[in-house]
């Protein structure tokens, strides 16, 4: 379901989160117009939703229920927005002893919730289509339970309720609703994947986090959890990382939790599973920056965790993160680790420091503190909806402390394209983005990415490119791997290894693509891009020469022609013509383009391209 972007309006003086998040330390630039500030302003909120334009248009209450509703019930606390006709949730009043026709018609319902989901879908039982909390007695919410149950048998799934509660619609019997989560039992490897990059300061918990919750067990305070996730010897000499690493956590059908404490290998864990949430552990200190932008512009998250230590707040390359995430309009939630050493004060400053942050008009945002699991549902299913929601997580790795309502809200945490979006993709034709080179005994040549567009299968013939002088070549996808475990069908928006035999390894290198022999992809050395300056010390000139993001592609670039302009100070806003310095890329219009060089920042997207002939 589509949602409208609206642009909040900018009052007030220029927020800190603006000035100071996407540079890397550097003094306050003195002297910047109104108008600067305003235009970066507006470049971070042009993504925002507004949430009064957030509800769904539904479709009115069918007629003939059998009795009249009272429309003056029907205020906020009694009601929720009307059923959508789109979309994986589903209102039902009552489901009590349906006709074999009603029921075949309720399973087809079903399919196509579950559809829309991408193989979850939410029943809300005792709510009208108008969205009123009529509620059911104890009995018949009973019954609606065992019918609905049958149905997910019958589509191959299995239910969890959510939460209950009791409403009041004039009546001496009490009466309450049901929120329950339908999931499909996992078939021949269709769990829903989400991808999750960790963002946050170097110290914060983030590998330790990541290591209590995929392998379920408790850190004992000197990070013994994390140890399991360092890929080198000096990340585990000094605690931090500096590579890029990949961890998962599964829940089943019936929502509880697939990890290593119940499961050997990986694979056991996605034979298991019907949703995995896949986290991408990125690099907290400031000298390993180019790892984490590369992290969150090629391996396209759909979701970033922001880990905030409370015992010290606000710090290092906490903003820059922070900035990095919304200047590439990826939907964050903050936790903040490490309660167990502090008092509850020292938490809530953290915490209110926080919400300071969201609140300023150059970031927009809604906090939303989670302290219940019932708080965690609502933020789940809000999150999704409008990404301006930001939930705010406290916990504890060592103790343990609501450790569980983070499982809770990533259990029911949903997808943000819906099956219509991913259909479309998958009848593209294949492009692969590689991201990472490898080379395995007995293997060969393996190449790790995500599949952008099409579908990809195994045996499969591809063209790998652009070479330095711009040639693709042929190869074959001998085997896959998805979540470390064995597949034969890639679809879009997956991410995997593929190995590709003696293919000469030598010949590949990060920001390659593999397409379809049918595609005639888009060569280019030389491009334009909208761009805005977010921090530049002295004037942006011709000739500045910086590191360009764009995808999986990362590579220095030139500044040929600033279109209009001599030079660019902060804030202001201009198109830019780049040369790469080295080889050409495959490279699209409309993608999102970040550069940095030193304290230099700067974001936009590309305008135009100007391709180089193929050679044959």
């Amino acid at each position: 379901m589509s949602l409208a972007r609206l642009r909040p309006a900018v009052r007030g003086p220029m927020p800190a989160v603006l000035s100071r998040c996407c540079r890397a330390g550097g003094g306050e630039s003195g002297g910047r117009s109104r108008a600067m500030e305003v235009r970066m302003a507006e470049l971070f909120c042009s993504g925002l939703e507004i949430s009064a334009a957030l509800k769904p248009k539904g479709k009115k209450a069918p007629k003939g229920r059998g009795r009249r509703t009272n429309n003056n019930r029907q205020s906020p606390a009694t009601s929720l927005p009307p059923e959508a006709e789109e979309g994986n949730i589903e209102y039902k009043l009552k489901l009590v002893n349906p006709s074999q026709y009603r029921f075949e018609h309720l399973v087809t319902q079903m399919k196509w919730r579950l559809q829309e989901g991408r193989g979850e879908a939410v029943y809300q039982i005792g709510v009208e289509d108008n969205g009123l909390l009529v509620g059911l007695p104890e009995e018949e919410m009973r019954a609606s339970l065992k019918t609905l149950r049958r149905m997910a048998e019958k589509v191959g799934a299995d239910i969890t309720v959510l939460r209950e509660r009791e409403v009041d619609y004039d009546s001496d019997i009490p009466r309450k609703i049901t929120e329950v989560l339908v999931r499909k039992v996992p078939d021949n490897q269709q769990f829903l994947d989400l991808r999750v990059a960790v963002l946050g300061n170097v110290d914060s918990g983030k590998s330790t986090l990541l290591g209590v919750l995929t392998q379920g067990e408790l850190d004992n305070g000197r990070g013994r959890a994390r140890l399991n996730l360092f890929r080198h010897l000096h990340e585990i000499q000094s605690g931090r990382t500096s590579s890029i690493s990949f961890e998962i956590l599964g829940f089943n059908s019936k929502g509880e939790v697939v990890n290593y404490s119940d499961s050997r290998t990986a694979e056991e864990i996605c034979e298991s599973a019907s949703k995995m949430i896949t986290f991408i552990d990125l690099a907290g200190h400031h000298k390993y920056l180019k790892t984490t932008i590369f992290g969150l512009t090629s391996y396209c998250p759909d979701f970033a965790m922001l880990v905030v230590s409370a015992n010290t707040g606000i710090a290092g390359t906490t903003r820059e993160h922070l900035g990095l995430a919304m200047a590439l309009k990826v939907p964050f939630f903050i936790v903040v680790s490490k309660v167990d050493l502090c008092s509850k004060p020292t938490v809530d400053r953290t915490v209110k420091q926080l919400e300071r942050v969201l609140k300023q008009p150059g970031c927009n945002k809604v906090p939303m503190l989670v302290s219940t699991d019932d708080d965690a549902v609502t933020a789940a299913q809000q999150f999704a909806q409008s990404p301006n929601i930001t939930p705010i997580f406290t916990l504890s790795s060592v103790s343990g402390e609501h450790l569980d309502i983070l499982k809770v809200f990533l259990n029911i945490l949903p997808p943000l394209t819906n099956c219509k979006e991913q259909e479309e993709l998958m009848q593209q034709l294949t492009e692969f983005q590689v991201d990472e080179i490898y080379t395995v005994p007995d293997v060969g040549t393996v190449v790790g990415g995500t599949l952008y567009s099409g579908i990809c299968r195994e045996g499969e013939r591809l063209v790998v490119g652009p070479t330095d002088n711009g040639k693709f070549l042929d190869l074959k996808v001998c085997s896959m791997q998805r979540n470390r475990s064995a597949c034969r069908v890639l679809r879009a928006g997956q991410a995997a290894t593929l190995a590709l035999g003696p293919f000469d390894r030598s010949l590949l290198r990060k920001g390659m693509v593999m397409v379809s022999p049918e595609m005639n992809p888009t060569i280019c050395s030389v491009f334009e891009a909208e761009i805005v300056l977010l921090f530049h010390a002295t004037t942006f000139r011709k000739g500045f020469q910086v590191t360009v993001h764009v995808g999986n592609v990362r590579q220095t670039a030139i500044v040929e022609e600033i279109y209009g302009k001599d030079k660019l100070r902060t804030g202001e806003k201009a198109v830019v013509r780049f040369r790469f310095f080295k080889h050409p890329e495959y490279l699209k219009i409309g993608t999102k383009l970040l550069f940095r060089e030193g304290v230099t920042k700067g974001i936009g997207h590309v305008t135009n391209l100007r391709p180089i002939a193929t050679p044959p």
